[in-house]
């Protein structure tokens, strides 16, 4: 049986955290679901549409990597895809924390699991807050993104 996992896109998609993550995933699974998740009443600081093809053209040479979008609950999606688990990337304990409690209501509630991978300690502090700061004040951020990626 084919193990895939979902991997929702709130993990700053464009960094080269994102990247080590989905690197490490891929070392687990046999692919790795990208979904950017839509909310209508919350408008990021990137249009769905431009991280999506962002996030395709980052992966693009990789069959295992899927990439979409949805919209409503992340266990309802993991379902509907076939996704064994879900996949959360941390960079604090607190997150941890969270992550955890997370993953235990979506096993209870969804019959769904949930792995949880630390960031790379080189990565941990890149964020996408930390990004939009830098790109606000006109700071260069390509050392932070995976190659060919602009924002």
């Amino acid at each position: 049986m084919k193990k895939s996992v979902l991997f929702p896109g709130s993990f700053d998609p464009f960094t080269l955290g994102h990247a080590n993550l989905v690197a490490r995933a891929l070392a687990l699974f046999d692919e790795v679901v990208i979904a950017v998740g839509i909310n209508e009443q919350k408008v990021g600081w990137i249009p769905v549409e431009t991280r999506l093809t962002q996030i395709r053209a980052i992966y693009k040479d990789d069959a295992r990597v899927r990439v979409g979008s949805y919209s409503g609950l992340t266990t309802d999606f993991a379902h509907s895809i076939g996704a064994s688990c879900i996949l959360r990337g941390v960079r604090t304990m607190k997150d941890y924390e969270y992550e955890m409690q997370m993953a235990d209501i979506n096993r209870q509630l969804a019959g769904i699991e949930t792995v949880v991978l630390f960031a790379d300690p080189r990565y941990a502090a890149i964020s996408s807050s930390l990004i939009r700061e830098l790109v606000h004040f006109g700071k260069d951020v390509s050392a932070f993104l995976p190659e060919g990626m602009n924002i």
